[in-house]
């Protein structure tokens, strides 16, 4: 079931993102050869009015084969029905229509998951309620009613304003010395702290406790918090990615193996957390596919924008050897991430 659950949740993602693109190229009369979800060889296929419908074996992405594109047979195809053809303002509506429908979805999700509960966590003050059992926070010298101000780990300094920022601060540093600057009284402290390995929950725990603040919403107000939500997961991606770049965290990353374990963990837990993990992942694709990488969206945007603004067009062959370089990178990220997927399968 955790298989099936998997491939579900990929797909509804996958065919979320794929449509975005097909819609928009119809809608401005590009000649779409085939919709497919699921890359490698084809297990069904039917033949459209226009546009072939596909599954593939490997549900693992999926693709719009527009005209236009490189490897898509155009013949007796209008150049105005390819996608090179069309204006430049809509070749980058139709590659940034697939990142924006996940978006959506994940908006629409979050917004349903915020009125099914009822009720949402608002942020928590940053001060220490109670310690877990052989608490490392206790061990190194916390104290109840202590207010974290800033954390610094290896140079890295983080502002503390909830009991989130401290979690999210410590999900990039697990292993390593923070510095913990609080305040107790009228004093200023620095507190050093190393998380410690947790058998129970399985990850590195610094042991700290916060007092939930659980609010009830009315209908309308679900609206309002669940895109905040929404927000508050994007500006998380972005400082995650920034932190990424500059090789914090990267043991962090996960890939396939990774997304099924969490996956198959999630949905054992309800319908809704597997509603929520979908939200977050469409956010995380909509998000990565925007980046200005080559093979992605937002790769291809650039190149799109470069083009006008120097008012030529890339050749062929530089065009060729970009989307390879870009290639590249995606499968040595892939399996960067499915070996640190690996790895933690042993831990």
């Amino acid at each position: 079931m955790s298989i099936i659950y998997f491939i579900i949740i990929l797909s509804v993602i996958v065919i979320i993102h794929e449509l975005g693109h097909l819609m928009t190229a119809k809608y401005f009369h590009v000649y779409c050869q085939e919709f497919s979800i699921g890359m490698g060889p084809v297990i069904f296929k039917r033949q459209g009015k226009e546009t072939a419908f596909a599954i593939r074996a490997l549900p693992l992405g999926g693709f719009v084969s527009m005209a236009g594109e490189e490897g898509v047979e155009a013949q007796d195809i209008p150049f105005e029905r390819t996608i090179k053809g069309i204006s430049w303002w809509k070749q980058i509506i139709v590659m940034a229509a697939g990142a924006i429908m996940n978006v959506i979805l994940a908006w629409v999700l979050f917004i349903v998951i915020t009125m099914v509960q009822g009720q949402v966590a608002l942020p928590s003050e940053p001060v220490i309620q109670g310690f877990t059992e052989a608490s490392a926070a206790q061990d190194a010298g916390f104290e109840i009613g202590d207010r974290v101000t800033k954390m610094t780990t290896d140079g890295e300094v983080s502002e503390v304003k909830s009991f989130d920022d401290i979690s999210e601060h410590l999900s990039y540093f697990p292993q390593q010395e923070t510095i913990f600057t609080i305040e107790r009284g009228n004093e200023t402290l620095d507190i050093a702290l190393t998380p410690r390995w947790n058998e129970a929950e399985n990850r590195y725990l610094a042991g700290f406790q916060s007092k939930s603040n659980i609010k009830d919403i009315s209908f309308w107000e679900s609206f309002r918090y669940g895109t905040e939500k929404m927000l508050d997961g994007s500006t998380a991606i972005f400082r995650s990615l920034s932190k990424l770049i500059r090789g914090i965290g990267l043991e962090n990353l996960s890939g396939p193996v990774g997304i099924y374990q969490v996956t198959a963990e999630t949905t054992q837990s309800g319908l809704l957390p597997a509603i929520s993990l979908i939200a977050l992942l469409s956010l995380n694709i909509g998000i990565f596919n925007l980046l200005p990488l080559p093979i992605l969206d937002g790769g291809r945007i650039l190149l799109t924008v470069i083009e006008k603004i120097s008012g030529r067009k890339l050749g062929e062959k530089v065009e060729t050897v970009i989307m390879t370089i870009g290639v590249v990178l995606l499968v040595i990220l892939m399996l960067f991430a499915t070996w640190q997927d690996i790895m933690r399968l042993f831990v």
